[in-house]
C-alpha cells in the first residue's frame, strides 16, 4: 500500500436484535453482520500469543465500503449515504424498537503523510443528526 485509503462503515448495534427483520424493513443488504456470542476469528500472527477464542459482545448490523484510495473522506462516506438518506423514517422507528446505537466510522490508513480532506459536509451532519447517529475516526499512520 503506497497511497492514503479511506474505509467508511455504518454500523447498527445492540446487545441483540433481529437483524434479518432489521435488513428487510430497510431493503438494503449489509456488508457485514454479527450476532453476540459469535466466535472472533482472528488471522494467525505468529508474533501474537493467543489467549483462547473471543466472543462477540453485541449484535451488529453493518454496511461499508471496502478500502479505497482517496483524497477525501466524503467519497466514501456518500458512497453509504446515498444508499440510506431516504430511509429516516425506518431507521429511527429501528432504533426505537430495538434499542439500537448507530455509528458511521471512518477508517484512514495514511502513506507518506498524505492525508485527505476530513471535513462533515452539513448534508451528511443534518442526516446523522436526524437519526441520532455518532461519527468515529480511526486513524492509522504507516509513513
Amino acid at each position: 500500500m503506497d497511497k492514503t485509503n479511506v474505509k467508511v462503515y455504518f454500523s447498527a448495534a445492540a446487545d441483540e436484535f433481529p437483524i434479518d427483520d432489521f435488513t428487510e424493513t430497510l431493503g438494503i443488504q449489509p456488508t457485514r453482520t454479527y450476532k453476540k456470542g459469535d466466535a472472533i476469528i482472528r488471522p494467525h500472527n505468529p508474533n501474537v500469543i493467543s489467549t483462547g477464542v473471543h466472543h462477540r459482545l453485541h449484535s451488529c448490523w453493518e454496511l461499508g465500503t471496502e478500502y479505497e484510495e482517496s483524497c477525501d473522506i466524503n467519497d466514501q462516506l456518500y458512497k453509504i449515504l446515498n444508499y440510506m438518506e431516504d430511509k429516516i423514517g425506518k431507521l429511527t422507528q429501528l432504533k426505537r424498537e430495538y434499542d439500537l446505537i448507530y455509528n458511521f466510522i471512518i477508517v484512514i490508513q495514511v502513506e507518506n503523510n498524505e492525508t485527505p480532506a476530513m471535513y462533515l459536509e452539513s448534508k451528511f451532519i443534518n442526516f446523522a443528526s436526524s437519526i441520532d447517529a455518532e461519527v468515529d475516526f480511526d486513524l492509522y499512520i504507516y509513513s
